[in-house]
């Protein structure tokens, strides 16, 4: 994971936006409305509280986020289709795939991984485009 943390810090967004062709930024960048969706497994479920609070609030400060929802799994019936495993979530709207790659290296976001990922043992991310 310190691969993905140190590529995420250095790449910046001119650098990823090179990634990919011209015309798919100019296009599908300046339109597409995109959710991302962060799911986390804490080390130690008695410090969800304190993260959900302290941590993750921080991610929802950054400059391109459009709307930010944080919360812990709901108390619904257990089905093979749900999963409780996890202990906190939070869902961030991004009004453009470019405000959403901007995030990665917004200096809140870098730092929220700085401080913060100590406590994760399991972090995934589901991206959707809306």
């Amino acid at each position: 994971m310190k691969s993905r943390r140190h590529f995420i810090k250095t790449l910046g967004v001119a650098g990823a936006a090179s990634l990919l062709p011209i015309s798919t930024i100019a296009n599908d960048m300046a339109k597409q409305k995109m959710i991302h969706q962060v799911y986390f497994w804490l080390h130690d479920k008695n410090n969800t509280q304190e993260f959900l609070t302290e941590a993750v609030p921080m991610l929802g400060r950054c400059k391109n986020v459009g709307k930010f929802i944080s919360g812990v799994p709901a108390a619904t019936e257990d089905r093979d289709v749900v999963d409780h495993s996890f202990q906190v979530s939070c869902t961030i709207f991004f009004d453009s795939l470019e405000d959403q790659l901007a995030y990665q290296s917004d200096p809140l976001h870098l730092e929220f991984i700085e401080k913060y990922s100590s406590m994760w043992s399991t972090v995934k991310v589901y991206d959707i485009a809306i």
